[in-house]
């Protein structure tokens, strides 16, 4: 089975809009360095032409990973969030038993993650561990610190 990649819209434009410049724009200033290193003759020794190639194959492979990404997408769709359970592009409170911390965290997908701003990834530990999870549910989650008890305080959108 193909895993979903979650994305809110604005994710998706932001996801689509690099594929485009990649694809127009990059893939043309890259094919211009390629043809200018040409011009200095021998290849074999053509640094140029060498780190030119490379740049080539990195934007071909990351090309190809938004592509796939895109192929695969869910945009998530705020009107049908349920807040019965933690999910995708829910806000969920929770509670570190140990140290008794309260934080907020909003599950998204990969494309839409940024921890230091609040934003886990539904395939990161701390996101995978809190998915099906209701309030009051202990989720027993494996972090650089050992395993860590959350217990889940509130579920809104």
């Amino acid at each position: 089975m193909e895993k979903k990649n979650f994305m809110t819209a604005e994710g998706f434009q932001r996801t689509q809009e690099r594929l485009n410049y990649l694809k127009s724009e990059k893939r043309q200033e890259i094919a211009k360095k390629i043809a200018e290193a040409r011009s200095y003759g021998d290849l074999s020794e053509n640094n140029e032409y060498e780190t030119a190639r490379n740049e080539q194959a990195s934007i071909e492979e990351e090309i190809f990973e938004l592509e796939n990404k895109l192929k695969s997408v869910e945009i998530i769709d705020p009107k049908k969030i349920s807040t019965s359970k933690v999910n995708v592009g829910c806000k969920v409170t929770i509670i570190n038993l140990k140290t008794n911390q309260t934080l907020e965290y909003k599950i998204v997908g990969e494309t839409d993650s940024d921890p230091l701003n609040g934003l886990i990834s539904n395939v990161s530990p701390i996101g995978a561990g809190l998915i099906g999870k209701k309030v009051g549910d202990i989720a027993l989650i494996k972090t650089p610190a050992g395993v860590t008890q959350f217990k889940i305080s509130k579920i809104k959108i």
